[in-house]
């Protein structure tokens, strides 16, 4: 059978999309190409009863991939004809995200069966480079494909692989085909708190209190404001002043969840989903009750989809308790793209486009998602609220060492005993995180260097162990906390390859939109991949991406390099046979 994509020409008869009266003589149709019929019965069929409303393009795209295994360009076509839209609209942002497959006419369709394994840092350090060659020369191309893919959220159990939508992790050859001769590819199961057994501990009882106002607004914020609960996204922002400035404005207003926890070394996020979802949910409708927002969008990354199954059953089954009205809350799924953790791309992409930053101001707290006045929340500072409001403001702040406040979440991968999601002291140093709750380094290992805040953070040396992670305490050293990634390197450890390895990664997941971070990050890889470094002109290249780029991900991009040229430039000038 071939696999050659149905043309046009394959048709018997094209769709009439405009009669011909009204418009020029001899012009029966619109330019471009034509919508085949079976393509769009079989879209149709495929969507349902779904609405066609623009903001759903992705998520529609999203069911061609998963049925067909790649978005053929006659079903594109009929996708645009179905939503109303140029097909120019539908195939810029078809192509923008990773997880699509779009089709040229000529193209064949990729193998039935794609396996991606993480190049990201964590995973590299762990011998992903050398499992990608494996499976690629033990596998059948006809039947499989492998690709090399970006932070899959599982930095904890490094190197992961993920077999269609499920992911093996860790993973070595025998697990990866072991998965594949299974024949089954479903997501697994979350262990997490059930909505039965959340209740039973007292959980929705805030919000009821909140819905029913035995609790108010000045209540709620005022506490938080005490503790100083922070965006732990990575930016930082107090929470209760974004409450704030989103209330201030006139409504009506959304409110948007940032799930899209792409930085690689980050994987908080995906912790507590997976363990206890409600506490969540409560405090996210605790503040979209808060900033009076008629709808919640969660917006989740695509390399989650069995957090995506449950959280889809646990809805259903808090609205069916009255809680929740239906349809206020709106899942919506990401499709590989690293640069829509950023919130303005992120509503972009909500929006059902590529997702571009945009320009500010204005604020997505006044103009937001469908230009309407939005709070942005990330998902573990809603899931610390009902524990700070019932257990006290000062239950929080009076957490923290070296003279920080509260509790931080440490995603910790690399070279350490234990990895995982640490929960500690905010201001612990990395000798205290690596001693107290990861078990020390792995055998034969010396601590070299670190990441503290994630790929964009910066790096820091095993001599600065000491420095107290939190906000406001790195950026002294050129480095940021973020997310609080922490990625643990030793003296095992190639400098060279992990400031590439980084690179490569920002140049991959730029959006293209602005130029400083498009040309520079290319250009600073090319410059990586010699020899000899241009120190200099790698040093402009930062500068300008800092200076010029839309977004954080331009503006931080050079941090490691940088970093890295700081503190470890005669490792760098020596793996090249030079001298200082």
């Amino acid at each position: 059978m071939s696999n050659r994509i149905p043309t046009v020409q394959d048709s018997e008869t094209p769709i009439r999309k405009h009669p011909g009266k009204g418009r020029r003589k001899g012009r029966a149709f619109n330019r471009g190409r034509q919508t085949q019929a079976e393509a769009l019965q079989e879209l149709q069929l495929l969507l349902g009863e779904r609405s066609r409303a623009r903001d759903l393009l992705i998520e529609h795209l999203h069911l061609i991939q998963d049925y067909y295994g790649h978005i053929s360009a006659p079903h594109l076509a009929a996708l645009a004809e179905e939503m109303k839209i140029s097909q120019a609209e539908a195939f810029e942002v078809a192509t923008f995200y990773a997880h699509f497959d779009v089709l040229k006419e000529d193209d064949t369709a990729p193998a039935p069966l794609t396996i991606r394994v993480c190049e990201s840092l964590s995973c590299q350090l762990k011998g992903a480079d050398a499992l990608f060659e494996a499976l690629a020369s033990s596998s059948d191309s006809e039947q499989v494909r492998i690709l090399k893919a970006p932070c899959m959220g599982r930095c904890d159990s490094a190197p992961v692989v993920e077999v269609g939508h499920k992911h093996v992790a860790p993973s070595n050859l025998e697990a990866v085909q072991a998965v594949i001769e299974g024949g089954e590819f479903h997501p697994e199961k979350t262990k997490h708190i059930s909505l039965d057994a959340y209740i039973a501990k007292g959980g929705y009882q805030l919000l009821r209190d909140c819905i029913e106002k035995r609790r108010t607004y000045e209540d709620i914020s005022g506490v938080l404001n005490d503790s100083g609960l922070r965006g732990l996204g990575g930016a930082g922002f107090p929470t209760a002043t974004k409450w704030k400035f989103v209330r201030q404005a006139p409504g009506p207003r959304l409110m948007a969840v940032n799930g899209d926890e792409g930085e690689p070394g980050t994987f908080k996020d995906r912790h507590y989903l997976e363990q206890d979802p409600h506490r969540f949910l409560e405090g996210m409708l605790i503040s979209a009750w808060a900033v009076e927002a008629d709808s919640v969008y969660i917006y989740l990354r695509d390399e989650y989809p069995h957090i995506r199954a449950m959280l889809q059953e646990e809805i259903s089954a808090l609205e069916s308790t009255g809680l929740l009205e239906a349809g206020k809350v709106h899942l919506r799924r990401g499709a590989g793209a690293y640069i829509c953790g950023e919130e303005s791309a992120m509503i972009e992409s909500l929006e059902g486009k590529r997702g571009y930053p945009r320009q500010r101001p204005p604020y997505v707290a006044q103009v937001g998602l469908f230009d309407r006045p939005t709070l942005v929340n990330n998902v573990e500072t809603l899931f610390w609220l009902r524990d700070i409001v019932e257990k006290g403001a000062n239950w929080f702040s009076s957490q923290g060492r070296n003279g920080r406040q509260g509790l931080r979440s440490y995603s910790v991968s690399g070279r350490v005993n234990k990895p995982g999601v640490h929960l500690a002291p905010a201001g612990i140093s990395l000798a205290e995180l690596i001693a107290e709750y990861c078990s020390g380094m792995e055998n034969g290992h010396t601590l070299k260097a670190y990441l503290p805040g994630g790929a964009s953070g910066g790096i820091l040396p095993a001599s600065m162990d000491h420095v107290p992670l939190d906000f406001g305490t790195l950026e002294e050293h050129g480095c940021f906390i973020g997310s609080a990634a922490v990625v643990v390197l030793s003296n095992q450890d190639d400098m060279r390859s992990v400031a590439l390895n980084l690179m490569r990664f920002f140049a991959d997941e730029s959006c293209g939109q602005c130029t400083p971070c498009r040309n520079g990050t290319e250009k600073a890889v090319q410059i990586m991949e010699a020899n000899d470094w241009d120190f200099p002109l790698l040093e402009n290249l930062g500068q300008v991406m800092r200076d010029a780029s839309i977004c954080g991900l331009g503006q931080a991009a050079a941090n490691p390099v940088q970093s890295v040229v700081k503190h470890f430039s005669a490792e760098i000038i020596a793996s090249s046979g030079g001298q200082l």
